[in-house]
């Protein structure tokens, strides 16, 4: 009888730690989108980068991630750059749950109530505006870094990070390499660009950050700085979600 109990009372143990040991690995990643539906105040159409987004999802739920998406508002995101003859593009495009995440995204608010272990800024033009000076997403990326997670992002989307302090009161990239679409590709003198309330690139190197950008562009260019991970335009995206992916498998055997 004794034998019995005590073999039981070892297996509720080691339930129990198994249980625990999977609640302390977090594989929760949030990707952060616009609601801006317009460049500024103009007619003209801004969206989310749609391959920046779906290429990175993919590769983040066969990776066995959680894949929740946030913007500043919540609810529905515009999408375009839409290119239907992409397989992977059209396969989402079609897929009804995934759609359902981008007309339902969370709030900051209902975001802030997961612990992630990785946030990713998708790009497109809508990224300029809205998710950088947004206090609560700023708020919980810092609170992922602090927890030892992973910041990356892509193109446009770095935007969101240009705005970032660290616990130390210094800009969280600052001394670090960084990448996102830099001035020599924007199109200057074109309404769109008239509209950006800051450079990017500028941004960064004001505030004591490290650009760096590929001149040929459009190469997959991406730069890895310890768990800070940026691309420079959509061709960088897989590059950057793979390496999120390893960099949270590497955080969770620490």
């Amino acid at each position: 009888m004794k034998i019995s109990k005590l073999i039981i009372s070892l297996s509720v143990i080691l339930i129990t730690s198994i249980a625990s040991a999977q609640e302390t690995t977090i594989r929760n990643i949030l990707i952060v989108t616009s609601n801006q539906h317009t460049y500024g105040d103009t007619d003209l159409n801004a969206a989310n980068h749609f391959e920046e987004i779906v290429v990175a999802y993919d590769i983040f739920i066969k990776a066995g991630l959680k894949v929740d998406f946030v913007s500043p508002k919540g609810g529905a995101i515009p999408i375009g750059y839409i290119k239907t003859s992409d397989s992977i593009q059209k396969q989402y495009l079609y897929d009804e749950i995934f759609m359902n995440k981008l007309e339902n995204t969370l709030t900051p608010s209902q975001a802030s109530q997961t612990n992630y272990s990785a946030i990713y800024f998708s790009g497109g033009g809508a990224a300029m505006f809205g998710v950088p000076e947004n206090e609560q997403i700023q708020r919980i990326t810092k609170q992922i870094f602090i927890r030892g997670g992973t910041v990356s992002a892509v193109c446009h989307g770095t935007a969101g990070i240009t705005k970032l302090i660290n616990t130390n009161g210094r800009y969280l990239f600052e001394d670090k390499r960084i990448t996102g679409y830099p001035d020599a590709f924007e199109r200057k003198n074109a309404a769109y660009y008239k509209t950006f309330p800051f450079s990017i690139e500028q941004a960064v190197k004001e505030k004591g950050g490290i650009f760096q950008f590929s001149e040929q562009g459009w190469d997959g260019f991406y730069i890895t700085d310890g768990r800070l991970i940026t691309g420079q335009d959509p061709t960088a995206t897989s590059a950057v979600a793979e390496k999120v992916v390893t960099q949270i498998s590497i955080d969770n055997h620490e």
